[in-house]
């Protein structure tokens, strides 16, 4: 089946299909399956391609064709070439081609790391340390590539890999923004290299938690439970803060057989946080794990006596799970059907995911095929594991047309079949 989606235009088949004739040493009749994609200069197909090629050795014919779509100008080929330079000993090659590009996100963060394989560290922690001056005036218009915080998350990361971890802290110590997406390079920089103390005093001033959880993580790693529980205790003014550790103490003592004090957490912070829906996820999923459905139930009716009408959807589904464990599936789906939403689009995963879980898969199907335009992964989904994969391809052969304006221009990057 494969094989014969493959010929007919479906880009995820014909890949498949290429990386199986790969592994059976096809080699050509696989590069035959990508060649029409590659003749249109998807750069999708291209990079799948070359992929298939370094993985079979021909590294030269690889860098060939990332190269033809680098000097055609793709926005993305400038770093794929010059990574695949770099993991077959063209380090240098390739930070001479980044070099003039360090103002761009990207490849400054490609620059930094083909810079120690190329012995130009120095050179890179230069280039980056001009960057680190310059203050934004009026960010994120003035510096939409390469700002001065991310500047210095590299030049530090150069500097930790050099040795030179005093510089790194007082380096990473001068960013405006501490934390990224979750993360915080201090924090993990402290942390790898045992500095405790420090981890400590930056965890009892960082605003939204992150330092503190790697701190109790750090603490948990080392069998310091109770160290760690005493972190999370710290949760500070910011309310973020405060939710961020709140929800990793609990998840933290529910790992450690404390379920029971994990959900009383969580009720607190969920009684201050009125109707913070990850918050109240976190307080559900914990009541089914410890078999106490009715305590989520009970709080999740409390907070909607409180609001005085009727409980949105986007909160209301996530008392579902809470009922099929108390009532059984089919009150909870009764209930959810009674909702002014729950004959809807937007509820039908919902009442589709209690009923496969419940080993009713043909019945979750029966649900999401009333609303199989908007739900047509899920439904797919259930399909596959009814054995039905014909079925499935043929929901996801259902494809809206795109608007001629989407399918023009050289760098789309949808399938060009």
């Amino acid at each position: 089946m494969v094989e014969l989606q493959a010929g007919r235009g479906e880009w995820f088949c014909a890949l498949a299909w290429a990386r199986l004739l790969g592994e059976q040493g096809r080699q050509a009749d696989a590069l035959e399956v990508l060649a029409p994609y590659l003749a249109t200069g998807w750069w999708t197909a291209v990079v799948a391609a070359a992929e298939l090629l370094e993985g079979w050795g021909r590294v030269d014919e690889a860098i060939e064709i990332t190269r033809v779509r680098m000097e055609a100008g793709h926005p993305m080929a400038l770093e794929s070439y010059t990574r695949l330079l770099a993991r077959h000993g063209r380090s240098e090659e390739a930070f001479t081609l980044l070099r003039p590009h360090l103002g761009e996100l990207s490849l400054a963060v490609a620059l930094v790391d083909v810079a120690a394989a190329a012995g130009r560290d120095e050179e890179a922690a230069a280039l980056l340390a001009a960057r680190t001056e310059h203050r934004c005036s009026d960010f994120p218009w003035c510096c939409p590539g390469l700002d001065r915080d991310t500047a210095i998350g590299l030049l530090a990361t150069i500097h930790e890999r050099q040795g030179r971890i005093d510089e790194a802290i007082a380096l990473l110590r001068t960013r405006d923004a501490t934390s990224v997406n979750g993360q915080d390079q201090l924090a993990d920089l402290l942390a790898r290299h045992g500095r405790t103390g420090e981890l400590r005093a930056y965890a009892a001033t960082e605003e939204l938690g992150y330092a503190g959880q790697r701190l109790a993580e750090l603490l948990e790693e080392r069998g310091d439970v109770e160290g760690a529980i005493a972190v999370y205790r710290q949760t500070g003014d910011s309310s973020l803060r405060r939710g961020n550790m709140t929800v990793q103490l609990a998840r933290l003592l529910a790992r450690h057989g404390r379920g029971n004090e994990a959900i009383d957490v969580m009720r607190v912070q969920a009684d201050a946080r009125n109707g913070d829906d990850w918050i109240l996820h976190t307080l559900s999923d914990l009541c089914l794990d410890q078999s106490r459905p009715e305590d989520g139930l009970e709080h999740l009716d409390a907070l909607a006596a409180a609001r005085r009408g009727e409980e949105e959807w986007d909160l209301y589904w996530i008392r579902l799970p809470l009922l099929a464990a108390r009532d059984g599936v089919d009150e909870a789906i009764a209930q959810a059907r009674s909702h002014p939403e729950g004959a809807t689009s937007y509820a039908a995963p919902h009442i589709a995911e209690l009923l496969a879980d419940a080993g009713r898969t043909e019945e979750a199907v029966a649900v999401l095929e009333q609303h199989a335009s908007t739900n047509s992964h899920d439904l797919a989904g259930y399909l596959i594991d009814l054995g039905l994969v014909e079925n499935a391809l043929a929901v996801l052969q259902r494809r809206t047309p795109r608007p001629p304006e989407l399918s023009d221009g050289p760098w789309h990057d949808d399938p060009p079949f």
